[in-house]
């Protein structure tokens, strides 16, 4: 049986890459989807399963070209780990800018639904039909950090394209699910000051646990590697004693 293939965007740090390795070393062909076409060669560190094609998700061309590309060298796209994302602006609801806003959904929403479209078409059409695309949520998705209104809502979002993805998928075998991850240890939790004092909701700042980066990896390939028969809706892991339930 051939390997399969996947597509994992913002392959070129963090839990994109972790995950693009941890699927290459479990014998998926991967191709590498981000801006910075660089950082996905230092992914694919030369392997020959590796696909590296710089795309950016908000572009519609782009990502159509992506799966284009794919489809013309693999044949078939099984799997879509739809991972880029922006943080967007540590700011309250009542000072974002618009520009801000639009620009943090442009990247964690419309990208995601864009990417999402071009894999659903190329397993729709594929023979044998279907696939499984995973969306990287956040515990945002859940309940939302202080400062991060239009990264919670577009989380959020995801939440509703994930299922509506599940759903529309149905008649052609294409399973949709959600993993939603807390403080797993990657540049962005250095963004939020989570190694040095996270902002609370009281105001205060604290130091939060974290959690290795390859630990999220493998749970996005055991997602992955499911048969099509089954499919995890949605997931949520976070570093053991971090302050998610007690948020608010």
């Amino acid at each position: 049986m051939s390997a399969r293939s996947a597509v994992v965007t913002g392959a070129g740090s963090g839990i994109g890459r972790a995950v693009a390795r941890a699927m290459l070393q479990a014998g998926f062909r991967v191709a590498l989807a981000g801006r910075r076409e660089e950082a996905l060669r230092e992914t694919a560190a030369g392997s020959p399963d590796a696909l590296v094609v710089p795309t950016d998700v908000t572009v519609e061309a782009e990502v159509d070209a992506l799966f284009d590309r794919v489809v013309r060298e693999w044949g078939r796209v099984d799997v879509l780990f739809n991972n880029a994302g922006a943080f967007g602006p540590a700011v309250s609801a009542a000072d974002i800018a618009l520009e801000d806003w639009e620009q943090t959904f442009a990247v964690n929403v419309t990208g995601a639904l864009l990417c999402a479209r071009g894999a659903m078409r190329a397993m729709r059409a594929q023979s044998p039909q279907g696939g499984r695309i995973i969306n990287n949520g956040s515990i945002s998705a859940h309940v939302p950090r202080p400062l991060s209104v239009a990264y919670s809502v577009s989380k959020h979002a995801i939440t509703g394209l994930t299922k509506s993805i599940d759903l529309d998928g149905r008649p052609y075998r294409i399973s949709c699910g959600q993993i939603d991850i807390g403080n797993t240890r990657t540049e962005i939790m250095d963004e939020l000051g989570v190694g040095s004092g996270a902002l609370q909701p009281d105001g205060s700042r604290k130091i939060e646990p974290t959690f290795d980066v390859e630990a999220a990896a493998r749970t996005v390939l055991l997602m992955a590697d499911l048969p099509p028969e089954a499919n995890i809706a949605a997931l949520t892991i976070t570093a053991s004693g971090m302050p998610f339930g007690g948020r608010g």
